[in-house]
């Protein structure tokens, strides 16, 4: 069979096993095992598990639960005054239903791929091989269903649930056990443990805890399975295929357990490049940008600028507060989100969320996890911008950052270059922050391409911004707006560069004093055009400044490839997908080697080279210098304070 064929898992089906799911909501029945009885944990936990281990009373009799009714319970419990069920609760009965209908389905269709089926009619015939054999697949077959419930009801309550769930993951303490011998067994410990918990006084007490309940129950099943999952036998007929929801996003892929499907685009201003004035490095940069993300190839799963050295996972924007970050998000999103919708192809705009940071230990990893993951989705296009990238990625060796920081940067660093750092050439991760140097040192030698974003610093940037301004009253009113215009076109400056060569054509020497002292001294010995130059430059740069390594040379020579792709997308290109954008890899492939090579033709290696050493040194150096700047400063004012002190203390 082929591998990761797609089934459909129709609609039509499903309905024929709602009736069998709203009965296991209606009840079921459960004997717990004495392990479960018997269950110890920290005395932090030991509340609920005693209530779970006393859910029958102590006695080894069959007890029945009733999730449907403890619903109605928590509606008396949290509106004892209203007729109607509050809506979470009304969301969470509904997702289960569905949840538990899909996880039916998943199991009928492994019993068919599997064999099970065909031994499960021969029941009684069976010998001991094929006994084995049918406890084994039965095993799978309810590990598979139970998988399938909890995935799809995480993938239904997850827009429902909050962000930060440390708090009722505190409240948690395990699921006492999950049976896996039957279905029937597996879904009624499930359903079981999962009514005790409803019934806690401390577990639901608003009706947000429902949905955040939920989301931790289900998540924790989740990983009870993939802990199991090596145990199990016979899965390869689930391992090879994905079954897909009818008229629906939602899909299931063997034991995956990403929830890539389940993200959606945050809302964002839309803006036009237009509206940011000066920036024209940023903005160039950033259509370069939304250029390479469209070029990439959806059924490859590739990016043909990935391969020609011209596309840039990680990057970073910083300037001064006030010089346009956010809005140059906006427009980047904005733009990307255009194309996307006329291209009919999906987009991501994903930030990273303000609430990364938990106060337990190992909760901020997680959480950066389930942010990053999303960014290996190989069918949709990513933009995934980190607003204030201080506040989470701060140098780590600072005094006074927490815990949580440390486990965000171990994470961030995994992703972006490591085993786990995969990127077909659709997403890009971009850094926004006015402190670039209080940025952790390892996270800065991941970004390839950075870019200052000054605002305006003209005469015409600063005149164009107050045109933008004052234009929308002289709309209303065109005779309010009664002075005297300059002899300038406006907004003529704002024109996006066509290449950089029109942005840095006075950028010969640096400017940062560190570096120009040593990029002279290297002059006097070697001319920058000939190779040995830039080893005696790099090798003075490294005895000042001891944490330049290679990975920073590899982002001076990535900057240098960059530059090598530098150049416009024919316009007819972008406004007819059929000319480029829609083309097979292959094709795209030639027809951007064909026009990069008519660009190198007009540029020369060596001063390109040079002019992004220059570029890239100076952009470290000042950063470093920045930090120890700020910490001289720091150390000033304690001594002036203590010495202000000091004055006053004699005076007293």
């Amino acid at each position: 069979m082929e591998q990761n064929a797609t089934f459909p898992i129709k609609q039509i089906e499903l309905e024929k096993l709602r009736d069998e799911a709203s009965s296991y909501l209606k009840t079921v029945y459960w004997e717990q095992g004495l392990r479960a009885k018997n269950k110890e944990n920290s005395k932090q936990q030991e509340n609920i598990l005693l209530f779970l281990s006393k859910a029958t009373n102590g006695s080894s009799a069959v007890d029945s639960t009733s999730v449907s009714k403890t619903i109605l319970k928590l509606k008396k419990k949290l509106l004892p005054d209203s007729l109607a069920i509050p809506l979470k609760l009304n969301k969470t009965l509904m997702v289960l239903q569905d949840a538990i209908t899909i996880g039916l389905w998943l199991k009928d269709a492994y019993y068919d791929s599997s064999g099970l089926s065909v031994l499960h009619e021969k029941k009684t015939t069976l010998d001991n091989v094929q006994k084995r054999e049918f406890e084994s697949k039965m095993q799978t077959a309810t590990a598979f269903m139970l998988f399938g419930i909890a995935y799809a009801a995480l993938y239904h309550i997850k827009e429902d649930a909050n962000d930060d769930l440390s708090v009722m993951k505190n409240k948690f303490s395990g699921i006492p056990e999950l049976a896996l011998t039957t279905p029937l067994k597996g879904i009624s410990s499930m359903l079981f443990y999962y009514d005790k918990y409803l019934n806690h006084p401390d577990v639901i007490k608003t009706e947000q805890d429902i949905a955040d309940f939920t989301y931790v129950y289900f998540e924790a099943i989740i990983n009870e399975i993939i802990q199991r999952k090596e145990s199990l036998d016979y899965s390869e007929s689930i391992e090879d295929r994905t079954y897909k929801k009818e008229n629906s996003d939602f899909a299931i892929s063997g034991w995956k357990t990403d929830f890539d499907a389940s993200i959606k685009s945050v809302e964002f201003n839309q803006i036009k490049f237009e509206q940011i004035v000066g920036n024209r490095d940023a903005k160039h940069f950033s259509k370069r940008l939304i250029e390479r993300m469209l070029a990439y190839d959806f059924e490859t799963k590739k990016n043909p600028f990935q391969e020609l050295g011209g596309f840039i996972p990680v990057f970073m924007g910083y300037g001064i507060p006030g010089t346009g970050k956010s809005m140059l998000i906006a427009a980047i999103a904005t733009k990307l989100k255009e194309y996307a919708d006329a291209l009919n192809i999906p987009f991501l705009f994903h930030p990273m969320p303000d609430t990364l940071i938990s106060t337990f230990q190992g909760g901020s990893a997680e959480k950066m996890v389930q942010w990053m993951k999303p960014l290996q989705n190989p069918d949709t296009l990513i933009f995934a911008p980190i607003d204030d990238a201080e506040n989470n990625l701060q140098e780590r060796t600072a005094q006074g950052v927490s815990a949580g920081v440390k486990e965000v940067i171990g994470v961030f660093l995994r992703y972006t270059e490591g085993a786990y750092a995969v990127n077909h050439g659709n997403a890009s991760i971009g850094l926004f922050t006015n402190l670039p140097e209080m940025l952790d040192k390892a996270i800065l030698s991941r970004i390839q391409g950075r870019f200052k974003i000054d605002g305006a610093r003209t005469i015409p940037d600063f005149l164009d911004q107050d045109y933008i301004w004052w234009n929308k009253l002289n709309k209303i009113s065109p005779d309010f707006v009664n002075m005297k215009n300059p002899d300038y076109q406006w907004l003529s400056e704002q024109k996006l560069a066509k290449n950089l060569n029109e942005i840095l054509k006075n950028h010969n020497k640096p400017t940062e004093e560190h570096i120009l002292e040593i990029f002279e001294q290297t002059e006097k010995k070697h001319h920058y055009n000939e190779h040995q130059f830039y080893a005696e430059l790099y090798k003075g740069i490294q005895e000042k400044f001891p944490f330049f390594s290679s990975r920073d040379i590899r982002n001076i020579q990535k900057a240098v490839s960059m530059r090598l792709t530098d150049f416009d997308l024919p316009s007819e290109w972008l406004e007819n997908p059929e000319l480029f954008l829609r083309k097979k890899y292959d094709t795209k492939y030639k027809m951007l080697q064909d026009v990069m090579k008519q660009n190198m033709k007009g540029l020369n290696f060596s001063d390109i080279r040079k002019q992004e050493a220059i570029r890239y040194l100076d952009n470290m150096a000042i950063i470093a210098d920045t930090d120890f700047k700020r910490k001289v400063e720091n150390r000033i004012k304690e001594m002036q304070i203590r010495l202000e002190a000091e004055k006053q203390f004699k005076k007293q």
